[in-house]
């Protein structure tokens, strides 16, 4: 299938680590958790550790959402996430010179909040879409959804439907807080955001195809790093195991690749995480570290982020590949060339 647009919305709320860390200090925080944790938040936050400059959220004080129970936490959801999708999805549509009712299907992954019908159904009808283009919700594949998202959309392609693709996450939907250092390190990197492709079956001028698929699993993994219910909220289980994890399976995966590109986009787990992948690839992922920095980690739109990073300063290299990872344990590849 072939790459016909793309474009990736922020909220307006830009907060920059240091700042994260005071909204954090005033909701009392700090002074309900250990000592060390208090710490940890410090050398994260304002020591420049990270690798990340700044995150955006959909809400402008990111404090009070700390409180906030999960009945409250669901509706925030409900509400952003569809806005911050269609954000994505409008410019996606104009580069490509589209309307909405061109539009034969559309697939949207999430995993920071639960609709029923899916976000797909709340953009259908803010944007107008056909009442017969078929949706689908992609939930529970976690930071690495945007690659199997792109995967069922190549199936529709090839039946000769144009499909949009959204990845958007309220990450900020997901804030919780405690003394586990794998929770508080999740405080410290996620962030909101979305990406919106649009693709068909034509070959176009010079467009980029996404093919060669590819998927490696591990649930004996699955433990650490997910989403557990606590008290009806979503809290993330992060093992400080998972940059081993994460290069050992994207390795794998490059590995069997026949032919090997001239650059790899990869989604933005943390700095740890693209330094391991870095000691295993024959590529810096510059484009990765672009996204992490100014975004943080979005979770699966982040792997979006990167590639139109990429396109913007597309040169004479013609083979890239994207890959991306995380609950399951789980990592996915998708070859691009053109």
């Amino acid at each position: 299938m072939y790459l016909e647009s793309i474009a990736t919305a922020l909220p307006p709320y830009r907060y920059t680590q240091p700042q994260c860390l005071d909204a954090l200090r005033e909701a009392g925080l700090l002074e309900n958790l250990r000592p060390g944790s208090g710490v940890l938040l410090q050398k994260v936050l304002a020591n420049g550790g990270s690798g990340i400059d700044s995150r955006y959220f959909c809400l402008p004080d990111i404090a009070p959402v700390i409180g906030r129970g999960a009945q409250e936490l669901n509706e925030f959801f409900e509400r952003e996430a569809p806005r911050l999708a269609a954000a994505a999805l409008v410019p996606a549509l104009e580069k490509a010179g589209l309307r909405a009712t061109d539009l034969d299907a559309l697939l949207v992954c999430t995993c920071t909040g639960y609709l029923c019908p899916g976000v797909t159904s709340h953009v259908a009808e803010m944007l107008g879409l056909r009442s017969d283009a078929y949706l689908q919700d992609l939930v529970g594949l976690g930071c690495g959804a945007a690659v199997p998202m792109l995967r069922g959309a190549e199936g529709l392609v090839a039946s000769g439907m144009r499909v949009a693709t959204v990845a958007v996450e309220v990450c900020s939907a997901a804030f919780f807080a405690d003394d586990d250092p794998g929770v508080l390190i999740s405080l410290c990197l996620f962030g909101d955001g979305a990406a919106a492709a649009v693709w068909s079956g034509d070959a176009g001028d010079g467009r980029w195809q996404a093919r060669n698929f590819s998927t490696v699993h591990r649930p004996e993994e699955r433990e650490k790093i997910r989403f557990v219910n606590a008290g009806g909220k979503l809290r993330n289980k992060l093992d400080r195991a998972v940059p081993g994890l994460a290069a050992e399976a994207v390795k794998e995966l490059y590995d069997q690749l026949d032919e090997k590109p001239d650059r790899v986009l990869a989604h933005s787990g943390g700095r740890d995480v693209i330094e391991a992948l870095e000691g295993v690839l024959p590529h810096r992922l510059n484009e990765t570290r672009e996204v992490l920095a100014e975004c943080g980690n979005m979770s699966s739109p982040s792997v979006l982020f990167a590639l139109e990073k990429a396109l913007a300063s597309a040169g004479d290299d013609s083979r890239w590949w994207l890959t991306a990872f995380g609950a399951g344990f789980a990592a996915h590849g998708c070859e691009m060339s053109r």
